[in-house]
């Protein structure tokens, strides 16, 4: 993979977290990763790289964070200037109508269910980015 995509993981189970790296890592995705283990966390550090000039170019958000909902951060990135653009991809254990749905009406780009697949990651990156 050519393109340097810059990503931003928003997990809060370390294990999950663990996983999602493994496969950015295979897929050489993981030179700019960073990880933020809570909403709040999250948007201090999307606060923080806008001011260094260094946006993520994707965010992979869980729903269920243990401070802001990864519901509530997707608002919140989608509303504010300059992170609305970042696409952002729903990793969750919820395969939830509703969830589904929200999702998608706040900006979501594409929803993953738990675990996720190396292949199902890779073609939502490939279209996202037309690799």
């Amino acid at each position: 993979m050519d393109q340097e995509i810059k990503i931003m993981l928003v997990e809060d189970n370390p294990e999950d977290a663990a996983f999602t790296q493994r496969i950015l890592k295979l897929n050489r995705l993981n030179r700019d990763l960073v990880l933020a283990t809570s909403g709040r966390e999250a948007m201090e550090a999307l606060e923080r790289r806008h001011k260094d000039g260094n946006l993520p170019n994707l965010i992979l958000l869980d729903i269920n964070l243990p401070d802001i909902s990864g519901i509530d951060l997707l608002t919140r990135i989608k509303e504010d200037m300059p992170f609305c653009k970042i696409p952002v991809v729903i990793l969750t254990g919820s395969n939830e109508d509703q969830d589904i749905q929200k999702s998608y009406d706040l900006g979501a780009s594409s929803y993953l269910v738990k675990p996720i697949s190396n292949d199902a990651l890779m073609l939502v990156v490939e279209k996202l980015f037309r690799l």
